[in-house]
């Protein structure tokens, strides 16, 4: 994370306490578990599993994506190491260059994966559209332009708790459409904490304050392909791997009104859960600008960088998303903005956990694992509406307690496989298609319920101002508002 961002004391503390808990004895118990039921899996005989066709090579992806399943639920491992691992163990067992002992199904006619594929995982087009975005907010945070829009956002709000609660709800949802959720909820804490701290002690007015920055920083990252990373992983796959084109823009036409219905719903229902008692909240948010060459080329890219994404689909310019996030690299670098020690700040982990997500999605397809797993499964028989309805909830379910983009990472080439065999059933087109795919990425954004669930939680709840018990409630409310209102938008949109 971005160590000049308003708030990285915040973020460096949620790190340091989830570092205190990795690789102990039970991490790599779990590991050691997963590892040992993965190999089993790889080495019994083709005919347990009872399905037709199935050749070595793709009993042994079966075998890793069971074995990336146990490591992200169990999360023995921070997730990133766990995808690293798996591309690392698809490198050596499945790929076209694997050790000469995993060679022998060639011979059977079994497809192997390119190495060069797998590796291109690391290199996606999707993930340097997010590496853009980071760079992006690099220039922001340098300049100081986060200070001096957030301080122009929240001032038509003035000074009544209501419209403040509304303010930091909208303004931290739209920074979370462009930056990090987590440098979000980071930096609109640190400008709140002064304010919150001369609060009573209990006071329902600091929680609904304190809650609003989750809720904000949550929902907010749906907007945009690069706000959050399931919405990356959903995106990439749609477009890298089902051949679909939607673009920046097309995400955002669908996407912001939703958001803004959701984050409306929030904020009613943080002024009805935690009514405000004081009639008057001054908001100081302290910081100096000073513009100079750097600031004016960060504002001209960022919205040269944003007009292009949004319309240069529409005005048939023939660039696409991927290409424009390299923009602002190139002029942030050239200019000086951008240093290498920025670059050490970019939040890798995140971009090597999205490439395991690829990499899964690359062996299902390229091994025809998929397409013997249609064949042997009647999925055009099933209720599209149902699998719809399953895949949301259970996606919920696991990013309450895992990371989101593990979640999205392990359902989304699964439901691609059953979208794709309902395709060929013609019980589904591509609208539904992208309907079961961007739910994924809208139930992983809603899961809210727990200070794990996200690091905006955690870092809300690390500073003392809310409640367990509050986060909890308004993390149901709000999961279950977002699974029924995203769904019934896809209906309506796709």
């Amino acid at each position: 994370m971005f160590k000049n961002f308003h708030g990285f004391h915040l973020v460096e503390s949620y790190h340091n306490s989830k570092g205190q808990k990795r690789f102990r004895v039970v991490g790599y118990t779990k590991a050691v578990i997963a590892a040992i039921i993965s190999i089993v899996i790889a080495c019994l005989p083709t005919e347990v599993f009872g399905i037709p066709n199935l050749n070595p090579v793709q009993q042994r992806v079966i075998a890793v994506f069971c074995f990336a399943a146990i490591m992200w639920l169990s999360e023995a491992i921070p997730s990133w190491c766990t995808s690293v691992l798996i591309i690392v163990v698809m490198l050596f067992t499945i790929s076209d260059k694997s050790l000469t002992c995993f060679m022998a199904a060639k011979e059977q006619g079994a497809l192997y994966v390119p190495y060069k594929s797998i590796m291109h995982c690391f290199a996606d087009p999707t993930i340097l559209l997010f590496i853009g975005g980071f760079v992006l907010a690099i220039g922001m945070t340098k300049t100081k332009l986060d200070v001096v829009l957030a301080k122009k956002l929240l001032a038509p709000f003035g000074t009544k708790p209501t419209t403040i609660l509304l303010g930091f709800i909208l303004v931290t949802a739209i920074f979370s459409a462009f930056v990090s959720n987590t440098a979000t909820a980071a930096m609109m804490l640190a400008f709140l904490a002064p304010v919150l701290r001369a609060m009573p002690e209990g006071s329902k007015d600091r929680t609904a304050l304190a809650l609003a920055i989750p809720i904000g920083a949550n929902i907010g990252g749906i907007a945009t392909p690069i706000g959050t990373p399931p919405n990356t992983i959903v995106l990439g796959y749609m477009n890298e791997t089902l051949g679909m084109s939607i673009s920046f823009g097309d995400w955002m036409l669908k996407m912001v009104p939703l958001v803004v219905a959701l984050l409306l719903c929030g904020w009613i229902m943080l002024r009805i859960l935690f009514p405000f008692s004081q009639k008057e909240i001054k908001l100081e948010i302290e910081g100096e600008f000073k513009p100079d060459t750097h600031t004016w080329i960060v504002i001209a890219t960022f919205i040269v960088t944003i007009f292009l994404w949004c319309f240069s689909d529409r005005l048939k310019w023939g660039l696409n998303s991927n290409i424009v996030a390299m923009l602002p690299i190139a002029i942030f670098a050239i200019s000086g903005i951008l240093t290498k020690r920025d670059l050490e700040e970019i939040n890798w982990a995140v971009l090597w956990m999205v490439a395991g997500g690829f990499a899964l999605g690359v062996a299902l397809n390229t091994t025809e694992l998929s397409k013997v797993l249609v064949d042997a499964i009647p999925f055009s028989q099933w209720s599209a509406l149902l699998v719809m309805i399953v895949s949301g909830i259970v996606c919920f379910g696991f990013s309450n307690f895992i990371s989101h983009s593990a979640a999205a990472s392990l359902l989304t080439p699964v439901l691609g496989v059953v979208a794709g065999a309902m395709v060929s059933g013609g019980v589904l087109d591509a609208g539904g298609v992208a309907q079961m795919l961007i739910g994924i990425a809208i139930a992983a954004s809603v899961s809210m319920i727990l200070p794990i669930s996200t690091p905006p939680n955690a870092i809300a709840h690390s500073t003392g101002f809310i409640k367990q018990n509050d986060m909890m409630l308004v993390g149901v409310i709000m999961g279950v508002l977002g699974l029924v209102i995203g769904y019934c938008w896809m209906f309506l949109v796709f």
